[in-house]
């Protein structure tokens, strides 16, 4: 597997990440990529034949061996790591999509005309639901697998003997594993950093929840303080309006008794 067009295909999603998503992905591939790539070929190289049996029963050896180990762990940890880190690709392709119909939308209407989006890459509307659902895919991922892990290999964490009945075994045979505490203490770091991913992705979830509630808080708030300014300032200027017209009133009842006043005829007493 080409691990290099992974990293530099999952890096992308770097720049579209909280401060939480940035330090996740330096733990995948860091404590997750490199061990798999430095250890993982060397510990579990050809493991089936490290396992010993002490029978020489045709078959026994084989069956054993599937019954314990019903997958490599190398194989195992490398479709965990595919799977929990395809979800961030989706957040790119989003972001690809926004860019590509921002460009569309220019062509058709020029470069004056207003933006589809305001930041394409930023986590609003639908790529904030992208982003959300990648973190809960990844989170859920690493704890299928882990419990996979203690599932499939029963929780033994590679004991130093192994008792197999299985047929075609004739009787209970010991078996015995290539390097176990070896593989027993990677097996025991991958688990807990894995455990320490989706602690991360925790946060991560909790965080962006946190911030967009807020971020309605204050645009709640805001409204509101506007709406009341609006209220204020419309009674304000109806107020004003109505001062006025009654202004207006009183002026022309004043200038008619003026008019009244000087209009009316003068009467004269004449004595005889």
């Amino acid at each position: 597997m080409n691990w290099a067009f992974l990293q530099g295909l999952v890096s992308g999603v770097n720049k579209y990440s909280t401060a939480f998503g940035r330090i996740w992905l330096s733990v995948v591939f860091i404590f997750r990529l490199m061990v798999l790539l430095v250890a993982a070929e060397k510990v579990w190289g050809d493991e089936q034949k490290d396992f010993d049996c002490n029978t020489r029963e045709p078959g026994c050896h084989n069956v054993c061996y599937d019954h314990f180990f019903p997958i490599s762990h190398s194989r195992l940890w490398a479709l965990q790591l595919i799977f929990v880190t395809c979800p961030s690709l989706l957040v790119v392709l989003h972001v690809a999509y926004r860019k590509d119909r921002e460009k569309k939308h220019e062509l058709k209407y020029g470069e004056g005309c207003p933006h589809l989006y305001q930041n394409t890459s930023k986590k609003r509307g639908g790529l904030w639901w992208t982003y959300l659902f990648s973190l809960i895919f990844k989170m859920s991922v690493d704890a299928i697998f882990i419990f996979l892990v203690f599932h499939i290999y029963e929780a033994s964490f590679f004991p130093l003997l192994v008792r197999c009945h299985e047929a075609p075994c004739p009787q209970v045979t010991d078996c015995y594993i290539g390097r176990p505490t070896e593989k027993r203490i990677f097996t025991v770091f991958l688990v807990v950093v894995s455990l320490v991913c989706i602690l991360l992705t925790l946060c991560e979830i909790l965080y962006l929840i946190c911030k967009r509630c807020r971020e309605c808080v204050v645009s709640h708030k805001l409204n509101n303080h506007v709406n009341q300014t609006a209220v204020v300032s419309s009674l304000a200027s109806k107020h004003n309006e109505d001062n006025m017209q009654e202004f207006s009133l009183l002026d022309k009842v004043n200038g008619h008794t003026a008019t009244e006043e000087d209009s009316a005829p003068a009467y004269g007493l004449v004595f005889s």
